[in-house]
């Protein structure tokens, strides 16, 4: 933690990664618990490319000397921020994040990286901001109640317009990302709870979700659907597949299914899965529903060859690690603990 003077007189303190190559940030299971009376909400460091031209192909090579970056100007409050917005009931952090880019800017964006998060004391209760980087794909500007202009500008002219230190913080936190160059993304996701194997007397493949499962499962859209995934893929026990399938349907995505990116996979061998992997993840973004043993073993595979430490390997039921890679290299990793709302 690393505390400043930034929004008013208040003390504030950040969780961001500022380093590039390695990067790991998280978003725990039980945010709520972390914080004293805590306030959730969720911004993006907005991005275009130099000609101002949206792209969905992932973010590619592009100095971010050239990139812009969107500041708005919150006329309520006479200040220069970045877009960001308060956690609506029934909502978890990315969906918040994706709405508000939208509700602020009139702009559709794809979320990149995870940069962390940022509190501060509002009153008697605590602000979080978790940030990500999100890149412009359509829409044009909307002055609306919120916002009333928009500018896009470099990164040392954000840094001169901003009102306040800790978006300060939060952009070079992006810039450090964003000049890694990521061009593509994997979103591996973990299936939904389950009935007990314990009490399970059939085919273990055929063990179905409970009812926290199918909730789980029906989150699982608005965790993921704010990356624009272009590719679904389940491993073939049924838990997998009806953990997919709102998303598939939802976002309008052809589910397929191999037995290879599941368990069974990874006990036949490493480089059986790994080839399955890497097959079901071509696109710029890619998204995977799988089991227990074989995220981890895949993810520390990659993480090694990479030279990434992984310190805590949580795979929790419905979790999803988003991997962010140039070309094959892995360049680091989020862990979203749980789609489920925040409390």
């Amino acid at each position: 933690m690393i505390s400043h003077t930034g929004i008013g007189d208040l003390s504030t303190s950040l969780a961001l990664s500022h380093h590039g190559k390695g990067h790991i940030s998280r978003i725990g299971s039980g945010p709520a618990q972390e914080f004293a009376r805590p306030t959730f909400a969720s911004g993006a460091v907005l991005w275009r490319r130099p000609d101002g031209q949206p792209a969905n192909k992932g973010e590619g090579r592009v100095d971010a000397e050239r990139m812009e970056i969107a500041i708005v100007h919150r006329p309520h409050y006479d200040d220069w921020s970045l877009p960001k917005g308060k956690v609506d009931p029934g909502e978890n952090l990315a969906g918040t994040a994706i709405r508000e880019i939208k509700e602020e800017t009139g702009l559709d964006a794809t979320l990149g990286w995870l940069l962390g998060y940022v509190h501060y004391p509002v009153g008697s209760r605590t602000k979080v901001v978790y940030y990500w980087t999100a890149e412009v794909v359509s829409g044009n500007f909307e002055e609306n109640n919120e916002v009333d202009e928009l500018r896009w500008v470099s990164f040392d002219e954000a840094a001169e317009l901003l009102s306040y230190d800790v978006d300060r913080d939060v952009i070079r936190a992006a810039e450090s990302l964003l000049a890694l160059g990521c061009n593509r993304r994997v979103l591996y996701v973990r299936h939904g709870k389950a009935h007990d194997r314990q009490g399970w007397a059939g085919d273990d493949n055929l063990r179905p979700l409970k009812k926290k499962g199918r909730r789980q499962s029906e989150m699982l859209v608005s965790q993921l659907e704010g990356y624009r995934p272009l590719n679904l893929s389940s491993a073939a026990p049924e838990r997998c597949i009806h953990t997919a399938t709102p998303t598939s349907q939802d976002l309008e995505l052809e589910l397929k299914v191999d037995a290879r990116l599941g368990d069974e996979g990874w006990s036949e061998s490493s480089e059986v899965a790994l080839d399955a992997f890497h097959e079901a993840t071509t696109f710029p973004v890619s998204a995977i529903v799988a089991q227990g043993t074989v995220i981890p073993g895949v993810i520390a595979k990659l993480a090694a060859d990479a030279q990434i430490e992984i310190e805590d390997m949580r795979v929790k039921k419905s979790s999803v690690w988003v991997l962010h890679f140039k070309g094959d290299e892995l360049l680091g990793l989020d862990y979203l603990a749980s789609p489920l709302p925040v409390k």
